[in-house]
């Protein structure tokens, strides 16, 4: 299973599409605001959240892959 769509809905909450045609709602803040890695500080600015991409079936966050999640934590909707 792989992501194949992300549409950033409002805050931290991104509606993401799988190739087995399901969706979810999964909302990122409680992650962010949780953990206190300083690598991830940056998005908790919306304008830096907001510039994810989907690569090789995932959702990624920077250059470098900076924030990535696995795919089954995705499609079940949270995220550890």
């Amino acid at each position: 299973m792989k992501v194949v769509q992300a549409k950033h809905l409002a805050g931290y909450k991104i509606l993401i599409s799988f190739s087995d045609l399901t969706e979810q709602v999964v909302d990122f803040g409680p992650f962010l605001t949780d953990h206190s890695h300083p690598q991830y500080d940056k998005y908790k600015n919306p304008g830096h959240f907001k510039k994810f991409k989907i690569e090789r079936g995932n959702i990624v966050w920077g250059k470098d892959w900076d924030l990535i999640f696995p795919v089954e934590q995705l499609h079940a909707g949270k995220i550890e």
